[in-house]
């Protein structure tokens, strides 16, 4: 439930007079300043981020300095179970991110894939598919290097 507010006679006018004011200009110049502002937040060069395991493929675009743009993945896309890592899935949601960005979003792109999923290869080459520029294609991996120590010998 609202708390109510006790307001007393000075406050009260204070507070009528005020809105009125910031309405007839500020208002107005405020919500023209936010849409301007998103709709000028022009990005002409980004990284896309490709995660590709054997359950799902998660696909991030950022900026240049690691802002994230959009994202998307097989699973919100409503892939369920075993198809969500099929490259048909990846390849839609290239689609859904390459029409979430298609007006603000960057066209040359640095791809970084990460993972051993079937969705990488298909990835790119959707990418390739939206009218994107690829700049470069980075493997990104893990690797284990010797890993932890292995369990000792059983002795009978």
């Amino acid at each position: 439930m609202d708390k109510k507010k006790i307001t007393t006679e000075p406050e009260a006018n204070a507070t009528k007079q005020a809105p009125a004011a910031a309405d007839s200009a500020g208002t107005t110049a405020a919500k023209t300043a936010t849409a301007s502002a998103k709709r000028s937040k022009r990005v002409s060069e980004g990284k896309v981020f490709v995660n590709a395991t054997y359950n799902n493929t998660v696909i991030t675009v950022t900026d240049m300095k690691g802002n994230v743009l959009a994202w998307a993945s097989a699973g919100s896309l409503g892939f369920s179970g075993p198809k969500k890592a099929t490259p048909f899935a990846s390849s839609k949601v290239i689609a859904a991110l390459a029409e979430k960005i298609q007006a603000t979003g960057p066209q040359d792109i640095s791809v970084i894939v990460k993972g051993i999923g079937s969705g990488r290869d298909s990835a790119i080459r959707s990418l390739i598919a939206h009218g994107f520029n690829i700049l470069s294609i980075k493997d990104a991996t893990p690797i284990p290097h010797n890993g932890p120590r292995p369990v000792k010998t059983r002795r009978v």
